[in-house]
């Protein structure tokens, strides 16, 4: 770490909040030697990803200059990355665990296994993405600049003074260079045989073309830099210029996407899972390994899938026949529940902010049940929005953005409402504590506000299997906390949560293991669950170009419930909730196998 890099850090909000946070080390030990390195390669994530940046609140003081750009999406910075892996993982291996505190050997283990994982994959397959979840498609309908910026930019850039909207246009001409990396790695890689399947092209195209065929003016580009620059009273032609650059920059690269993905089309194959893809079965076996952070393979996931759908359809079944619905399979009484008038909100710009308003009341009554099971609670608020309307088609059901690390921006959890069919009232609640608290929100806040953890593990390293599997145990609480004790049928709605991701076991590993098609795949969906079919298949759209992720939430969930309950059978009368938590929360997110272990030590300091 170089002088210049030290003072850069520790300029910014975030920096300063580390340095007063983190606990003193003697200066020569192992601990200390480690902390100083996974500082660098915070320090070094942060100045290499300006996006990264902006997402913590760290693109200020010194880093300012950081906000007028974008990452480098190029093939040599991919190359540049994984060859700083590989030297990072040189230099973790020399750290002596054997003098390491309880702590620090939780820190190594956790950064080491994923930059191994990291470099192995990265050595083994050249195409896409494979640092943690595998993206085999630099362009599909849910990857890519094209879709990825314009939310990024409308979210997260902040524009307070006429530098923040000078930095504004900048990114929007780093837009367009960015567009056309990704199209330079897509031809690489439809040249060693990877194009995403017919529908994701489709759906792709559909989307840009979306962004495209309206006036520049009234793109989210420059409306967006227009409400923000007139919000903050900044005077001058922001819109006309942000027009400018969108008319005679972006659109022309994203008509050369367009061409791009047309061109893959033509090549592209119907319903093809990655076992298509150059050594398809290995690279699917190894996504699932990534996702779940095990070493399961794809046969036995997809048996855990179908033990536990019959598992839980049987509970869902006997609420059901409670409420007087004894007619039909469990997914047919699921989905006259959904078609009933009293479950819809209407599907109106009105009935969408109902639901927005609905969740978010419901956020600040769970939170005030919160200290039953929890001794520690993030300071950080969290929203309920809407995902924009512009990236819809393609985007997730839902996801969650974390707070910047500065206290600018709140955490939000973004719901997916292009149709609100898709989203009966009975089973809206556990989606809300899956996503906000005690589920992500929860989870990745108090991994933000840690103090003893290093600003690498806080900000920069999670594992979907970890972060996934908390928020289905989340649900689970929630329904033990008493969440549903007057409410049979919000229920039966967080069963079918459960039955959903037990699916997903069922169908992710079909596609791509068993080669199922994409209609068999949403139809066992629909059989199955009792969801939509246009939710159903918007889900498996988002499978075939994600293979693995869907795995790491049942999966996850599994071993929460698992470690949770080991501790409970060991520890017996010692066994305290509250402090269950706090030894898992507070160390952060880890791969499961180190979980297991770390709950292991954690009941012998106890017993």
């Amino acid at each position: 770490m170089n002088a210049i890099d030290r003072r850069s850090f520790l300029a910014t909000s975030a920096g300063a909040v580390l340095v007063a946070a983190t606990p003193a080390l003697a200066q020569g030990s192992e601990d200390a030697r480690l902390r100083a390195q996974l500082d660098r390669m915070f320090e070094t994530l942060v100045d290499d990803s300006p996006e990264f940046a902006t997402m913590l609140g760290m693109d200020k003081g010194p880093r300012a200059g950081l906000k007028a750009r974008l990452d480098d999406n190029s093939t040599a910075a991919k190359q540049r990355r994984l060859e700083r892996s590989r030297g990072w993982v040189r230099d973790l291996r020399a750290i002596d665990r054997t003098k390491l505190s309880p702590a620090s050997k939780v820190d190594l283990d956790v950064v080491l296994y994923q930059q191994e994982r990291t470099v192995a994959a990265g050595d083994k397959y050249k195409f896409g993405s494979v640092g943690g979840n595998f993206s085999p498609y630099v362009v599909s309908q849910r990857t890519g600049s094209y879709q990825d910026i314009p939310d990024f930019m409308d979210s997260q850039h902040r524009v307070e003074t006429a530098a923040d909207a000078e930095a504004w246009l900048s990114r929007l001409s780093a837009f367009a260079v960015q567009m056309d990396q990704d199209l330079a790695r897509q031809r690489e890689d439809m040249a060693m045989g990877v194009v995403p399947p017919d529908f994701a092209c489709d759906l792709a195209v559909g989307q840009m073309k979306a962004l495209r065929d309206q006036p520049a003016a009234r793109t989210i580009m420059v409306t967006s830099l227009a409400k923000k620059a007139t919000e903050a009273k900044l005077g001058g032609d922001w819109a006309a210029r942000a027009e400018k650059i969108v008319t005679a920059e972006v659109f022309p690269a994203l008509d050369r996407q367009i061409a791009g993905m047309q061109a893959a089309r033509a090549k592209a194959k119907p319903d093809a899972g990655v076992w298509a893809l150059p050594d398809g079965a290995a690279y699917y076996a190894d996504a699932v390994k990534a996702s779940t952070t095990t070493n399961y393979t794809p046969d036995q996931v997809h048996q855990m899938g179908l033990d536990q759908v019959a598992e839980i359809s049987a509970r869902i079944d006997t609420i059901l026949k409670g409420q007087g619905m004894t007619k039909g399979t469990v997914a047919q009484r699921l989905i006259a529940l959904n078609d009933d008038p009293k479950q819809r909100y209407p599907n109106t710009d009105e009935g969408r902010a109902q639901v927005i308003a609905d969740l978010n009341k419901q956020v600040a009554d769970i939170y005030r049940q919160l200290p039953s099971a929890f001794a520690t609670l993030p300071k950080a608020p969290v929203e309920v929005r809407r995902v924009p309307a512009f990236i819809q088609d393609g985007a997730a059901n839902g996801y969650y953005q974390p707070a910047a690390l500065d206290g600018s921006r709140p955490a939000a959890f973004y719901i997916n409402l292009k149709d609100t069919g898709d989203w009966p009232r009975y089973n809206l609640p556990t989606l809300t504590y899956h996503e906000t608290s005690p589920g992500h929100h929860l989870q990745i806040a108090l991994s933000q506000e840690s103090t003893g953890m290093p600003m690498l593990r806080r900000a920069g390293f999670g594992f979907s299997a970890f972060s996934e599997g908390w928020g289905l145990y989340a649900e689970q609480l929630a329904d033990e906390m008493g969440a549903y004790r007057s409410d049979p049928l919000g229920q039966a709605g967080y069963l079918q949560s459960l039955l959903f991701r037990a699916a997903r076991l069922v169908v992710d590993t079909g596609i791509h293991h068993k080669r199922w098609t994409r209609e068999q795949a949403t139809q066992y969906m629909v059989d199955t669950i009792g969801n939509t079919r246009s939710r159903s298949q918007r889900e498996v759209e988002r499978y075939f170009t994600s293979p693995g992720q869907a795995c790491s939430y049942k999966v996850g969930h599994t071993m929460w419930v698992k470690v949770r309950e080991d501790a409970r059978a060991k520890l017996g009368r010692k066994f305290d909730l509250k402090a269950f938590h706090d030894a898992t929360l507070l160390s952060g997110s880890m791969p499961l196998t180190v979980l297991e272990r770390h709950v292991q030590e954690w009941v012998a300091s106890r017993a």
